[in-house]
């Protein structure tokens, strides 16, 4: 195998024989695979808005078969290819939508249609499949800039279109994009295609659907309670579920990047929303273990279950997010809800949550609260009580060496306010930094800026 997606591979070059995650092989050249065959879609995809039109359709199944790449969201080698022949079928629908319009030589992914599961299984450990394919480095990084680029962005556009905000500009970038890596560009017209931003939508779609995110004192303790453990960046699973434990007796927790929706005003009416439990993804196997009650994953990142954990008969997979063993939350149909009465059943049998934490932590200034600060940090600056704004972003990697990130946050003068972004954050977010004077007293050093990252 070969993957160098993520900054965890082996040796920071690419893992070779099974992924730091956990990928063997086949999953991983499934997912090139499912990549592939989103090329596909694309091809006509990209014909088809150069008619005027968008295939919506086409454009929900290339952002969640995307998605499904990221690093730690999709294990499950019978749900990927279950997502591949549902592709050539979506592919061969766009197809027949363009017509006469596409014309001349058509690459590969836009015409293989497999018969069987062991043409799929052939086919995905071919050498045309590969996205490292092109014989030139600049090619091949561009190419590879962009797909990862593209990862991210379906992955924003599927939570925006789940709160009901959609962008046909962006569905078709996304088509566009990817067609590009089928065809021979110049490096200036690669360069031009990799320049593309969701976060304006994904925003507009939080903050519409929950109210602007404010600065707020989270819980990092436990209650007495059972516990459900919600992880992962997807705001409506967490609404429904907080919607259905409501009055049960069951708490629930956020875990890992869902920390943000602590801060968001629609969260806070539920008396049973109890806080943030544990930490960052690489702490899962220990920290799922002790929570004792079931845990719920959106989005990324699950990491494999190790054989002395217990947990896996907890865990609750839902969304693109898969995993050999779990049980797996349907999708919401059209105007409907998911139904998460299975997670609610099971956590009103377990323990409460062993405490691994204790006291609070502040979060939420995001852009809005940061505006609405604007003259008392305007003031803090030009009286000198803050010299400095330093950004400490990315992820909190299994490396000790991502120690830095503590060490940096500790060494910092007084006067530095530190802009956050990512579960780097973890490394640094329960220090005892102390405010800054000019300050309000809520105002402190740690600051979420970006409630929502991929790695």
């Amino acid at each position: 195998m070969f993957c160098f997606q993520c900054q965890e591979t082996a040796k920071n070059q690419g893992c070779t024989v099974k992924g730091v995650c956990g990928k063997p092989e086949e999953t991983a050249d499934l997912q090139d695979l499912l990549i592939y065959v989103s090329k596909g879609v694309s091809v006509y995809g990209e014909k088809l808005k150069q008619q005027g039109t968008v295939d919506k359709d086409a454009a929900h199944f290339v952002c969640k078969a995307l998605f499904s790449t990221i690093t730690n969201v999709a294990s499950n080698n019978d749900v990927i290819i279950d997502r591949i022949m549902e592709g050539i079928k979506v592919r061969d629908g766009v197809k027949a939508r363009v017509g006469a319009a596409v014309s001349g030589a058509l690459p590969d992914c836009a015409t293989w249609t497999p018969k069987n599961k062991e043409e799929i299984m052939a086919k995905a450990m071919s050498n045309e499949v590969r996205i490292t394919a092109a014989q030139n480095e600049d090619v091949r990084s561009l190419r590879e800039l962009l797909i990862i680029g593209c990862k991210g962005i379906a992955a924003y556009a599927d939570h925006a279109a789940i709160l009901g905000h959609e962008s046909d500009d962006i569905y078709g970038y996304l088509m566009e994009a990817l067609a590009s890596t089928t065809r021979d560009l110049s490096t200036d017209q690669m360069i031009a295609l990799v320049m593309m931003n969701t976060m304006a939508l994904l925003d507009k779609a939080n903050t519409s659907a929950y109210g602007n995110p404010e600065i707020t004192e989270v819980n990092i303790g436990v209650r007495n309670n059972p516990g459900i453990l919600i992880s992962g960046h997807d705001l409506k699973d967490l609404e429904e579920l907080l919607r259905q434990t409501e009055g049960t007796g069951v708490d629930v927790y956020t875990h890992g990047e869902m920390l943000p929706a602590n801060c968001y005003p629609a969260f806070k009416k539920y008396g049973h929303f109890a806080g943030n439990y544990g930490g960052s993804w690489p702490h899962q196997n220990k920290e799922f273990e002790s929570f004792n009650g079931p845990v719920v994953l959106t989005t990324n990142c699950l990491v494999p279950i190790r054989k002395e954990n217990t947990y896996l008969d907890k865990l609750f997979t839902t969304g693109v997010v898969n995993y050999p063993g779990t049980k797996h939350i349907a999708d919401r149909v059209q105007g409907g809800t998911k139904d998460f009465s299975p997670v609610v059943s099971l956590a009103k049998t377990c323990k409460s949550p062993e405490p691994i934490d204790s006291g609070k932590i502040v979060g939420g200034f995001a852009h809005n609260q940061v505006l609405a600060l604007a003259d008392k940090i305007i003031d803090a600056v030009k009286s000198g009580a803050v010299k400095r704004f330093v950004v400490m972003a990315g992820c909190d990697g299994r490396q000790k060496s991502r120690s830095y990130y503590t060490e940096v946050a500790e060494k910092l003068p007084k006067d530095t306010v530190i802009l956050t972004a990512g579960c780097a954050k973890y490394r640094y977010n329960k220090l005892a930094l102390g405010d800054i004077a000019a300050f309000p007293a809520f105002w402190m050093r740690v600051s979420a800026m970006i409630p929502i990252h991929w790695r």
